[in-house]
């Protein structure tokens, strides 16, 4: 059995044709046996994918200019982000508020109830969904810092000042890039046999090119970055979701050091139909959410990022699917929506 799913048989009905099945909120101890189960409440999710820039200025940056034309180089170090995408969505936390039982009885058919590994109700009588927490995906291997040196023929090592040695680096740059034009136009002494021949060629002048290009314009590494930032909803006009700087990143709401990112939520306020009297009589079956909608908008500068509609567990009711639906005579299969604790669908067989 998975750990992170906990499957369970639960009665729902009795043997017999009026027996029904017994839900309590809370949880039961003593001599009552059965399954516990929570309900889910929302959390709006903000994934920033960010990306940190570290600059390395290049040993002959002061010789970009003269030499290959390169403007603006920079030769003091340099560290920045960049916030390359903004992803909002819901998820489902347990809700302890919202906890219930249902018991077992002796005789009684057992239909299959699954769980989330936090207690959530995902199915009832649903084959085993095998869903399996995602793992985080391993960093991959940075890539193998080349030497542009190891590239550098004897005269120019021997140079006797850094003058000298970056001109004649950068007449290294263009040959190769006057050997690269002539492999194009096969007007090279030595032509490749093959096309597969001419891109191995081409890919080591290319490196070479650029390792050696590098020490004028210097190297820029690349840090790519996942923030998750979680709100519990409620109803909120231009707060302060998360502040990000281009120096520092995604700092705390409090630094002023980051620009803000606003968010509103309005609640949409579903019309709710049922009585308090009602809602006595359905817990007897077994609970469920009915999700409100809210209206999200997330800004900056004015411009809007973000501007939908989401469901809200907070904002809605929860209702009861009537315990005559699990008879012995059929199998009612439910699935439930494990961000919202929803309905998915509900079918019979």
């Amino acid at each position: 059995m998975k750990k992170n799913i906990l499957m369970l048989s639960a009665l729902l009905l009795a043997t017999t044709a009026v027996a029904q099945t017994e839900v309590t909120a809370g949880v039961m101890r003593g001599k009552d046996y059965g399954v516990t189960y929570m309900l889910p409440q929302t959390e709006i999710e903000i994934v920033l994918q960010t990306t940190k820039h570290t600059y390395t200025p290049g040993e002959f940056c002061r010789y970009a200019d003269r030499y290959l034309r390169l403007n603006n180089i920079s030769a003091e170090p340099e560290e920045y982000w960049t916030l390359d995408g903004i992803e909002t969505r819901i998820v489902g936390v347990p809700d302890k508020e919202n906890v219930y039982f249902v018991k077992l009885k002796d005789k009684t058919v057992a239909p299959l109830m699954e769980l989330t590994e936090d207690g959530i109700v995902r199915s009832i009588n649903m084959p085993y969904s095998g869903k399996q927490t995602v793992k985080p995906s391993q960093p991959q291997a940075p890539a193998k810092s080349i030497d542009p040196r190891s590239f550098l023929t004897e005269e120019i090592l021997m140079s006797n000042s850094s003058a000298k040695m970056a001109e004649l680096i950068a007449k290294e740059i263009y040959s190769i890039r006057e050997s690269k034009n002539a492999l194009l136009r096969g007007e090279a002494d030595n032509m490749p046999q093959d096309g597969a021949q001419l891109k191995i060629m081409l890919d080591n002048l290319n490196l070479q090119e650029s390792a050696m290009t590098e020490m004028f314009s210097g190297k820029v590494k690349d840090e790519p970055k996942t923030f998750t930032i979680r709100l519990t909803p409620k109803e909120m006009k231009n707060e302060v979701a998360f502040r990000f700087s281009k120096k520092l990143g995604v700092v705390a709401n409090n630094d002023l050091a980051g620009e803000p990112y606003y968010i509103s939520i309005t609640d949409l306020k579903t019309p709710d139909s049922s009585t308090a009297e009602e809602s006595k009589k359905k817990l007897e079956g077994v609970a469920y959410n009915v999700p409100g909608r809210a209206q999200v908008t997330l800004t900056h500068n004015n411009k809007k990022l973000f501007d939908d509609q989401l469901p809200i567990t907070q904002f809605g009711t929860i209702e009861y699917l009537a315990p005559v639906l699990f008879n012995k005579n059929s199998t009612v299969k439910v699935q439930f929506d494990t961000a919202t604790g929803g309905l998915i669908k509900v079918d019979r067989e």
